[in-house]
C-alpha cells in the first residue's frame, strides 16, 4: 500500500475515534456507490445524517487538510451523499462536515469544521 495511503487510513481511523468520542455514531465507512463515489464517514448525532470527508497531512505539509476540500471534492461528496440518501431511504436533515488532520507520530492535532459546506438548492 502507498505511503499516503497507508497515512489517510490512519487519519481515517483517527476521525472515527475522534467523532465517536463526541457522542457520534458511525454508520458507515469509505462507503462507495458503485465504486465512483465514495464518502470517508457517514455519522449520526441529534437526528442529523453527517457526511464527513477526512483529509490528513503531515506536519510540515504545503498544503492545508482543509484546503484540499476544493468545489470539484465537495460535489463529488454531495452527489455521492444524494445516492446513499436515496439508496437507503433516508429523509433526515443532512449537514456535511471535514474533519483536518496535520499528523505526526507524537502529536498529531484534529480540527473539526461542522456544517463546512451546503448543498446547491437542487439537492434538498
Amino acid at each position: 500500500m502507498a505511503t499516503h495511503n497507508i497515512l489517510g487510513h490512519k487519519g481515517e481511523d483517527m476521525a472515527a475515534e475522534y467523532l465517536q468520542a463526541q457522542g457520534y455514531c458511525i454508520l458507515e465507512r469509505n462507503w462507495t456507490n458503485q465504486g465512483r463515489k465514495e464518502i470517508d464517514i457517514i455519522a449520526t448525532k441529534d437526528d442529523i445524517v453527517v457526511f464527513v470527508e477526512v483529509k490528513t497531512r503531515k506536519v510540515g505539509s504545503a498544503t492545508t487538510p482543509l484546503s484540499a476540500v476544493d468545489g470539484r471534492k465537495r460535489h463529488r461528496i454531495v452527489l455521492a451523499a444524494d445516492s446513499y440518501l436515496k439508496e437507503n431511504r433516508i429523509d433526515f436533515c443532512c449537514r456535511f462536515d471535514i474533519v483536518g488532520i496535520i499528523y505526526n507520530d507524537t502529536d498529531s492535532r484534529i480540527e473539526h469544521i461542522m456544517d463546512a459546506f451546503r448543498a446547491s438548492p437542487k439537492f434538498y
